[in-house]
């Protein structure tokens, strides 16, 4: 069995974004010649996620709002977690929601999707360099 570890690297210079690393990852994956096994990515800190869903603009502008009524920025006053000088906390709450990690099958050298499925990293706190662990293991 081999294993594979690579950090991608991000900067949303927004508080809030979506990137799709698909295309990152499945580089990732060639580099470890794994043909069958797992790949694993996730968010390596606690304001962002990793998910898994459709690459459509709409989709994307439908989670900002509906995140956005969940967990709202402001007031930052009415979060205890901001009582410490940070201004944060609606960001660990939509990580919480949106997830911290995927995996996802490798099979004949290939990322197994299903239909219109595509990896994405979320920021949530941003204006900050930050990282994505792919760990990929397998054959």
């Amino acid at each position: 069995m081999k294993s594979y570890r690579k950090e991608l690297w991000f900067h949303i210079n927004a508080r809030r974004g979506f990137v799709n690393i698909t295309h990152d990852v499945e580089k990732c994956l060639h580099e470890s010649g794994i043909k069958e096994g797992i790949v694993l990515c996730n968010a390596m800190h606690i304001t962002a996620s990793v998910f898994i869903n459709d690459n459509e603009n709409g989709l994307h502008n439908d989670f900002e709002k509906w995140l956005e009524k969940l967990a709202p920025h402001e007031p930052v006053s009415n979060y205890r977690h901001n009582l410490t000088g940070e201004d944060n906390a609606d960001a660990h709450l939509k990580r919480q929601v949106m997830g911290r990690e995927v995996v996802v099958a490798v099979t004949n050298g290939n990322l197994d999707f299903g239909p219109w499925e595509q990896i994405f990293y979320g920021e949530f706190d941003g204006n900050r360099n930050k990282r994505v662990l792919v760990k990929i293991i397998g054959e």
